[in-house]
């Protein structure tokens, strides 16, 4: 296998060819210190198996660089000896780690910097507008970079990525669309690069790790730019061992793509092979897409794979079939403006400090209802030792899953279905189908279910609830269908955009003020998470309020 075979960087030797890519997790301390919580979770990519971690993107100083809560920083050198202890961490299991730097120029957020953002031109970013920079605030940044570099090189890190990419400030200077300046930073293709030409030989010149960039090869944006130009600009920057290649700016989906993209979206649209070593991100969530991106470029990025299944390298090579699979759902990932970096399918992302070692039981559990929490169930009831007997009323386990009617969903969630169903085979659970089960055991229905829709010639909805949202467009068509905006509200906006251009060409109207037929709106509703967690925690409370009984 490609991804197996070991590569170099520069002059940095890498056992494999598989990165972890820079996500924001929001685990760092307020004050951008890192912590136990935020180690263990890079830590666990690297047991699992990766070559190079690549840490979320890490602001470069303490006034107006910072663009989300509780993001790693690099601004002080009372930062360092934890920040070693996170790469020493790393190391340990065989892995090297980068530090993606950054600033976010215009999309710094005032609130939570305190100060108002700048950008290389005056425009609004989200509800804001960021003031133009002086050509002393570009040297005092460029200076920030600098500094930043040196101590990432004292906290040990084998590389330095520059996030030139997803609309922060690198990626500002470079976009024509952002970039109105006039003077020798702006209005051609070349001065547009100064700004980040100037901070690569700066940083050269002051560090001997591993120098690479990450770029948007495309924007989504109306006003974008396209992937010649992203190639263009990769083929111009000299100084760097390598190019990153990502996608997006402001418009949606970016480089986290929903299930309604194609897979490896981004590697799909490269125009040709970059002039440098070359990573490439965007939806590669299975083996066969990391060997595909494999064929072009010299590693490869997983992201929400590997929230999904942080040991996706080593299960990659000796059992493919359970490795625990991403739907693209872009649910409990992209809910970062408070919240931490979490997983749907995975309930250990952002908890693997609070992983415990389950102690040895011997006995028989009998588990019944194959769904989503009955599956979680039987597999934690197995990692207890127990032999499991697993019982379900249908043809087939997956549950409600199996209800799913849109297309791009269910394709996705099959894969889900199937990993289940060949975990609890490799694991030894009798699993008994056709069968309604009513003896002793831990009876693992759903939490909630949710009511049918009202039968009537018009069908209106206003409900943020999935299961809805699939059956609006199987509804529409055989009725009139019509939707709240408020629906999509609660939805990844990537996510949100694509459901409501798919079904407003299926028929089914978005509107804001109606008299709706139908309305649930839950704050927190009962999903593949919940269920997970759930099916989890029943067994755990069964085994340890009788644990006499499995002694």
């Amino acid at each position: 296998m490609k991804l197996m075979e070991p590569g170099y960087i520069g002059n940095l030797k890498v056992r494999n060819r598989v990165v972890m890519a820079p996500m924001i997790s929001n685990l760092a301390n307020p004050d951008g210190t890192t912590n136990e919580a935020h180690m263990r979770y890079l830590e666990e990519r690297a047991a699992g198996g990766v070559g190079i971690v690549i840490t979320e993107y890490t602001y470069i100083d303490n006034l107006n660089s910072r663009g989300s809560r509780n993001q790693l920083g690099l601004y002080d050198t009372k930062m360092v000896p934890k920040l070693r202890r996170l790469t020493e961490g790393i190391h340990r299991h065989g892995a090297a780690v980068f530090v993606q730097l950054v600033h976010a120029g215009g999309k710094a957020s005032p609130e939570i910097n305190g100060v108002e953002s700048m950008a290389p031109s005056s425009m609004r970013y989200f509800n804001h507008v960021a003031r133009e920079m002086t050509v002393e605030d570009i040297t005092n940044v460029q200076e920030s970079f600098v500094k930043a570099a040196k101590l990432a090189q004292a906290s040990n890190f084998d590389g330095i990525e520059l996030h030139g990419a997803h609309g922060y400030l690198i990626h500002q200077f470079l976009s024509p669309a952002t970039n109105k300046r006039t003077d020798k930073y702006g209005g051609s293709f070349e001065n547009r690069l100064r700004f980040v030409k100037e901070i690569i030989e700066a940083v050269k010149s002051e560090v001997s790790v591993v120098l690479g960039i990450r770029l948007s090869l495309f924007e989504y944006d109306e006003d974008g730019y396209g992937p010649e130009y992203g190639l263009a600009i990769a083929n111009s920057l000299t100084g760097v061992d390598y190019v990153h290649f990502s996608a997006g700016r402001n418009a949606p989906p970016g480089s986290s793509a929903p299930f309604y993209y194609e897979h490896i979206h981004v590697f799909r649209k490269l125009p040709g092979r970059p002039n440098k070593t070359s990573i490439i991100v965007g939806s590669v969530t299975t083996v066969d897409d990391v060997e595909e991106v494999l064929k072009v470029a010299d590693f490869v990025s997983l992201g929400r794979a590997l929230l999904a299944d942080p040991y996706f390298v080593r299960k990659a090579v000796t059992a493919p079939e359970l490795i625990r699979p991403c739907i693209r759902c872009n649910q409990a990932c992209r809910d970062l403006s408070y919240g931490e970096v979490r997983c749907t399918v995975n309930p250990d992302t952002g908890f693997e400090n609070r992983k415990t070692p389950k102690f040895p039981l011997s006995g028989e559990i009998v588990i019944v209802g194959g769904g989503i929490k009955g599956m979680e169930a039987a597999l934690t009831a197995r990692s207890y030792g127990l032999k499991v007997t697993l019982y379900e009323k249908e043809e087939s386990v997956g549950g409600q899953l199996l209800e799913v009617v849109d297309p791009w969903k269910k394709t996705e969630f099959s894969r889900l279905i199937s990993f289940y169903q060949n975990s609890l085979r490799r694991r030894g659970v009798e699993v008994i189908t056709n069968t309604k089960y009513r003896g002793q055991g831990i009876y693992c229905l759903p939490d909630e279910v949710y009511p049918d829709l009202p039968q009537s010639d018009q069908l209106s909805i206003d409900s943020n609830i999935y299961k809805y949202h699939d059956l609006a467009l199987k509804e529409a068509e055989r009725r009139e269908v019509i939707m709240s905006l408020r629906s999509l509200a609660f939805m990844d906006r990537s996510r949100a955009e694509s459901f409501k251009r798919i079904a407003e060409s299926k028929g089914v109207k978005f509107v804001g003020n109606y008299n709706f037929k139908f309305s649930l709106v839950l704050r927190d509703q009962y999903d593949i998470m919940r269920a997970m967690t759930s099916g989890r925690r029943v067994v755990t409370e069964f085994v340890e309020s009788n644990v006499q009984d499995f002694s």
